[in-house]
């Protein structure tokens, strides 16, 4: 007995077909390299946005991801996660009324054979209005620009993986 597909199931099915046959991939889902099949992520805080959220991706991208360096294919370093914070401006009573976040990341990739990838420094920064009467707005605005800034350096540090051979 064949498949059948009626109406809206056909055009869905076609649609999904052609994307498949040009090359197209979901954000986020390019695959790993067989080097990194089974990286140890040594960074210096496990909590951190980025720490978090780079640890998810590659388990997304099907990499197993060592609790230990003996026995894992690759590590992979990071040794910046930081996030700044700089005043832009400040209001004619001294008030700071803008600032700029800057979340900087460094990593690098080591192989069994030796350094796969040296010391990538990446960047990413926000800026936003500092409201004095709606503080507990203002830092949950910080907050979500943090996790928004990880997630974007995330999706470039998985991209510099993804190109490794």
């Amino acid at each position: 007995m064949g498949l059948r597909l009626r109406g809206g199931a056909a055009l869905a099915a076609a649609a999904m077909f052609g994307l498949c046959a040009c090359g197209f991939r979901l954000a986020g889902s390019q695959p790993l390299p067989a080097i990194l099949a089974r990286p140890y992520l040594s960074v210096r805080d496990p909590y951190t946005e980025f720490a978090r959220e780079f640890e998810h991706q590659l388990k997304s991208s099907g990499a197993l991801v060592q609790s230990v360096r003996q026995g894992s294919t690759a590590t992979i370093d990071v040794t910046k996660d930081l996030v700044e914070q700089r005043t832009l401006a400040v209001s004619t009573r001294n008030i700071p009324t803008d600032y700029e976040l800057i979340y900087t990341v460094t990593f690098s990739v080591n192989g069994a054979e030796g350094e796969l990838l040296a010391p990538q420094t990446i960047s990413v920064s926000r800026d936003y209005s500092f409201q004095e009467n709606e503080l507990l707005a203002t830092q949950h605005e910080a907050d979500i620009l943090r996790e928004q800034m990880a997630r974007d350096l995330v999706t470039i540090a998985m991209r510099t993986l993804a190109r490794l051979k």
